[in-house]
């Protein structure tokens, strides 16, 4: 019984610590309860990949710093999202013992970058927020409407001093 991280920078324009964000990902994971038999992805890409993706499932133009694409377990779905192909190994029941792939976050450091410097972050933090970011994304948590943003990014918060903030 295991959870993974599997954590992978598939960029050149700034380089990030998958092992330190991975470790993040996974502490974010264990602090909401997820603490076996589970699977993650986290992949850190290109703006040219990001906005791919974000144009081909969110019909949005452009880049931007995060996407997540829980994989979801329902009978009228074929695949996995993103990629919809063949039947492949979506969620499973918790009574079947198999693990459950519970999806991707893929960031987008260029993006992120360009957000530190609006948001008078460093670049480090912002990393951090968008990876605590999208495991909520991934465990259900959205922002659509005002009460649920609220509650994502207190969240959020919590778990960034928990985790990633160090006392100043």
């Amino acid at each position: 019984m295991s959870l993974d991280i599997y954590a992978a920078d598939e960029q050149a324009d700034h380089p990030v610590d998958v092992e330190r964000w991975g470790q993040l990902a996974r502490a974010v994971l264990e602090a909401e309860g997820i603490v076996s038999d589970t699977e993650v992805s986290l992949l850190f890409v290109d703006e040219v990949t990001i906005s791919a993706l974000n144009e081909r499932f969110l019909d949005a133009q452009g880049p931007t710093d995060v996407l997540s694409f829980p994989i979801e377990d329902e009978a009228d779905r074929s695949g996995r999202l993103p990629d919809e192909g063949g039947t492949g190994p979506g969620s499973t029941r918790p009574d079947t013992g198999q693990v459950v792939l519970l999806g991707d976050v893929v960031v987008c450091p260029a993006v992120a970058a360009r957000n530190a410097v609006d948001h008078g972050v460093t670049f480090d933090d912002e990393i951090a927020l968008l990876v605590v970011h999208g495991i909520l994304h991934l465990l259900g948590m959205d922002h659509q409407v005002d009460a649920e943003a609220e509650r994502m990014e207190l969240r959020e918060q919590q778990l960034l001093s928990r985790f990633y903030r160090v006392a100043s």
